[in-house]
């Protein structure tokens, strides 16, 4: 198996309709792209009721896979985009990937040997 740099998920959970600031500044930051995810759910501050029927609120999940050495800088720009330091925002969180596949660009890039190029 190809060997890459180690990578990165940040997930960011805002409100719908905020992603696009929120990945033109990740993109700005280095990320290379994302995926969004539409979602419902509510946090502490989110208690919306009509006609006393909970309302869900609509959220949008930003899926932003990043090289490790990369990874405070692009977060640290989500957080600014998505105003993410106030309360009833959103959330961020980092997860560490074992492995990941499908960045051609990047063992092409590093100039690493595709398994394929072996055979």
């Amino acid at each position: 198996m190809t060997q890459i740099p180690k990578h990165d998920l940040i997930v960011t959970i805002v409100k719908k309709g905020c992603c696009e600031r929120i990945i033109k500044a990740s993109n700005e930051a280095g990320a290379e792209g994302a995926t969004i995810i539409p979602a419902r759910g509510k946090g502490i501050h989110e208690t919306k009721q009509l006609l006393g029927i909970p309302i869900e609120p609509e959220k949008d999940i930003i899926l932003t896979i990043i090289r490790d050495e990369k990874t405070e800088q692009v977060l640290d720009s989500i957080i600014k985009a998505g105003n993410l330091n106030k309360p009833a925002t959103g959330i961020a969180f980092v997860i560490e990937l074992k492995h990941v596949v499908g960045v051609v660009h990047l063992v092409k890039e590093l100039g690493l040997n595709q398994e394929h190029d072996k055979q």
